[in-house]
């Protein structure tokens, strides 16, 4: 009733480059809830703000743990230039708690309770590739779309070769 379907052998359905960031926060002691519990918050805060407006560009995200300090979100991007927009404006909340830390940091406050990071990646067309077995659409599945295996080809090797639109074609030239 609650599951999923899985559909075999799949693929993400990408075209063009792939934008992702990681983000994320360790909790450097555990007994500072005050310090990281907000920070915690925040992010669910962002993701919310960012689901209900599409137009922002967040394809679809994951929620995962390194460790039971560690937490992040793989998140999937429509451009690199929607992600610094959202990053960048001021009527977002992502603006305004960044704001906040970095008082917090020049105004010599900040305690090292927890810890907070970001990797943001732009991955070309040919430098990726996805398999998903007996998988409902996941990760870089869930955020662009999943299609059988067969349309990107059976192997990493053909998945990595696979060209998308006319982009695709103006590359070869």
């Amino acid at each position: 009733m609650f599951t999923k379907q899985v559909l075999g052998r799949t693929t993400a359905d990408t075209e063009g480059d792939v934008v992702v960031l990681l983000i994320g926060m360790r909790v450097n002691h555990f007994w500072a809830v005050h310090q990281w519990l907000p920070v915690m918050t925040a992010m669910f805060r962002m993701l919310g703000e960012l689901a209900r407006n599409h137009d922002r560009g967040l394809l679809g995200h994951v929620m995962l743990t390194a460790s039971p300090r560690t937490y992040y979100v793989v998140q999937y991007w429509e451009s690199k230039e929607k992600l610094y927009a959202y990053a960048h404006s001021p009527e977002m909340f992502h603006h305004r708690a960044w704001a906040i830390v970095n008082r917090k940091e020049r105004a010599g406050k900040t305690r090292g309770h927890v810890g907070l990071w970001h990797e943001a990646y732009v991955v070309p067309e040919g430098s990726y590739e996805a398999i998903y077995l007996d998988m409902p659409a996941f990760g870089l599945a869930r955020a662009h779309g999943q299609v059988p295996v067969e349309r990107r080809g059976r192997s990493a090797r053909d998945r990595f070769a696979h060209r998308s639109g006319p982009k695709a074609a103006e590359r070869a030239e």
